[in-house]
């Protein structure tokens, strides 16, 4: 029996299938092994993770139950923004004005971390920076924007307020206020994921798959892994980068699995707005919008608390022909139809912020919950805190994102 929850995460076919992706080495796990580490999850998060770790020295082994990059990865949009969804001007009211500015900075950090070490890698990716245009809507109207910048620019974000009628100029978007922010970044999740795992491998991690874990026994010396197959995994840390199948019994923190659906356009790259910037809405549900370096228009949202696979797949012509109708609106001057389509499970949490760190009770096992609408910014902050988790240097802002923290 699994340790962790199975589901059906995607459904339909993502743009970014269109992409062959480069070899990644995968071996059959046979024989009892051991490492420094075990990553448990072949996505982005456990990709960002391990070369992370095995940057950091320590012996680095993944395992997964499908396959490298065969699980939520495919299905994300990869808007890799620094802005969490909810509010700044919001999450200070919850959770205090010094953590809130912390966590959105460590954000900000995170995805001029994944720029950089993108770069410094030489993972091509169809990456590129773009500014992002965050458009009045039901949770923040024109006075609740004005006052989101004012939050922002207090914590050192350097971001303009637009009126309608700037809105209407600049992107042709009508009788929408908006925010723009600058240098955020976006990419083809699946290629992204593939040239971390890459990386790592080249630094000497292992790659095992299939391999379905079956049992996690814990203690303070170390973690013992036993597989479906017989094999066990004898290591001193265990980092559970599962994604939205998490660990058994592990605390949730708020966390919820909801749906989403997305399309894809045909190429239009002369029917792009100026900048091409990402574009989404202050409102619940709301929409998020990307281009691609090809000019395909990446359009998802309508999202809903459904984790089951077969209610959320019943929905898909429906919601497939609302975001056709919801961009168009939006946007008139491009052609909204929908060369593909597609939908998913994802996790979201009470705050939008993720759930990094030890697993309580579970001593040397830790997870890194990517929980929120920033799923891969949060896969890298998780990289970044786990390395020092694990090696004993630490991270300052460890307290924003564990599993003990008060919100």
């Amino acid at each position: 029996m699994s340790v962790t929850v199975k589901r059906d995460l995607r459904t339909g076919r993502p743009l970014w299938l269109d992409q062959r992706l480069p070899s990644i080495a995968t071996h059959e796990l046979k024989r009892k092994i051991s490492c420094d580490v075990l990553v448990v999850g072949a996505g982005i998060s456990g990709a960002i993770i391990a070369e992370s770790l095995s940057d950091a020295g320590l012996q680095t082994v993944i395992v997964d139950r499908r396959g490298p990059v065969r699980g939520s990865t495919p299905a994300s949009t990869a808007l890799l923004q620094y802005e969490i969804d909810t509010p700044l001007s919001h999450l200070s009211e919850r959770i205090g004005l010094d953590r809130a500015e912390r966590i959105w900075r460590r954000s900000r950090l995170a995805v001029d971390a994944l720029r950089e070490r993108t770069r410094v890698l030489g993972i091509k990716a169809g990456e590129a920076t773009r500014d992002s245009l965050y458009l009045s809507g039901n949770v923040l109207d024109a006075e609740g924007l004005a006052r989101e910048v004012d939050a922002r620019r207090r914590a050192g974000f350097e971001v303009s307020f637009l009126r309608p009628a700037e809105v209407l100029e600049q992107y042709g978007i009508k009788g929408r206020s908006a925010i723009v922010g600058r240098d955020n970044y976006m990419a083809d999740p699946r290629l992204l994921a593939a040239g971390y795992l890459n990386a790592a491998i080249k630094r000497g991690a292992k790659l095992y798959a299939p391999v379905e874990v079956t049992a996690v026994e814990p203690s303070k010396s170390g973690v013992i892994v036993s597989t479906s197959a017989g094999a066990e995994i004898d290591c001193k840390s265990l980092v559970m980068a599962t994604g939205y199948e998490m660990l058994k019994g592990i605390p949730r923190k708020g966390n919820k699995i909801i749906s989403t659906w997305v399309i894809a356009t045909k190429a239009q790259p002369r029917k792009i707005w100026p900048t091409g910037c990402i574009i989404w809405e202050a409102a619940d549900p709301y929409l998020y919008i990307r281009t691609t370096p090809q000019g395909h228009i990446v359009c998802g949202g309508e999202d809903a608390e459904i984790a089951d696979a077969d209610e959320r797949d019943a929905l898909n012509a429906e919601k497939t022909e609302r975001l056709v109708e919801k961009l168009g609106t939006l946007l008139p001057m491009i052609d909204p139809a929908a060369d593909y389509s597609w939908s998913g499970s994802f996790g979201d949490s009470s705050t939008g912020t993720p759930t990094i760190g030890p697993i309580p009770r579970m001593p040397n096992c830790y997870a890194a919950m990517g929980y929120g609408g920033n799923g891969i910014t949060f896969s890298m902050m998780a990289g970044q805190m786990l390395r020092g988790m694990i090696t004993g240097t630490g991270d300052p802002d460890s307290d924003l994102v564990s599993f003990s923290r008060k919100f």
